[in-house]
């Protein structure tokens, strides 16, 4: 796989995993009891950042291993994906 297509890869799911970690471990300002004047009471009290993108890149690192994995092991390739636009021809 080209370094481009590979960080493609990754990238996607890195972004697709910061979806899914984003709610983990969310704490509500409505749950604290303490809205600040302004600001909707589903906002997260305490953002964490660094935590998020941290969990994200380490989650992502796996998911990506196990595709490197599945390619080097299984033969598994970017061809092996479902083609959404058919060749012209």
């Amino acid at each position: 796989m080209a370094i481009i297509s590979a960080f493609a890869v990754y990238f996607v799911i890195w972004w697709l995993t910061l979806f899914a970690v984003l709610p983990i471990g969310l704490r509500t300002q409505a749950e604290d009891q303490s809205v600040t004047p302004g600001t909707v009471a589903s906002a997260p009290s305490r953002f964490r950042g660094g935590r998020i993108f941290l969990l994200t890149t380490l989650v992502s690192a796996l998911i990506y291993g196990a595709w490197i994995a599945g390619e080097a092991v299984f033969g598994f390739s970017m061809k092996d994906l479902p083609v959404i636009i058919p060749a012209i021809k």
